[in-house]
């Protein structure tokens, strides 16, 4: 095993042509990895990076590393986070996970959980409609969102908006809550049960 501690380059790596295991986490790796070919590297961790890029980091991995059968990207914004990202879910994980085994199709394990028979069918079927793709003027989006917040939609009245010269505000609410039923279940009527 070669652990690195800090960025360093993976050039020397390709002395050790029979390496099976290496381990890169925390490394500050990014979108310009290069490793030299592994033929009989099975076990990766590129946990805790900076890699974005998914699907040329996939492509180099299969070129150079075609006995891969354990990844692991977790901590890098290439692989989707819901503990860690608001707009990811579950789903988004998913996605990634049939879009990396579409590309390596040896992997038996990737990042914490095996790779299962259903997972594997469903990757060959639609793996390659998976990738994420980013919208092209994506430039022209982060322009829009830097604008001036008198440009963003606001809910709040135009006298409240100035934060300087805040006026609090009261609204009256017609719901009455008794208590009859729990909190969660106050919008499911009874024959919804």
């Amino acid at each position: 095993q070669l652990f690195l501690e800090e960025k360093w380059s993976l050039e020397g790596l390709k002395t050790f042509s029979y390496l099976e295991e290496l381990i890169l986490d925390n490394n500050l790796l990014g979108n310009d990895l290069l490793l030299p070919r592994l033929p009989h590297l099975h076990t990766l961790t590129l946990n805790k990076n900076q890699i974005t890029e998914l699907e040329s980091l996939l492509d180099h991995l299969a070129e150079v590393v075609p006995s891969l059968q354990y990844l692991s990207l977790l901590g890098n914004v290439a692989c989707p986070n819901e503990l860690v990202c608001k707009e990811k879910d579950e789903d988004d994980y998913q996605r990634y996970r049939y879009f990396v085994l579409h590309k390596l199709t040896n992997l038996k394990f990737l990042d914490t959980r095996k790779v299962t028979r259903r997972e594997r069918e469903e990757a060959l079927v639609r793996g390659a409609f998976m990738k994420v793709v980013k919208p092209k003027d994506a430039k022209a989006s982060s322009e829009a969102a830097s604008l001036s917040p008198e440009m963003n939609y606001t809910p709040l009245p135009s006298g409240s908006r100035d934060l300087t010269n805040h006026r609090g505000i009261l609204g009256k609410c017609r719901y009455i809550y008794y208590g009859k039923h729990s909190e969660g279940n106050r919008f499911i009527r009874d024959d919804q049960l």
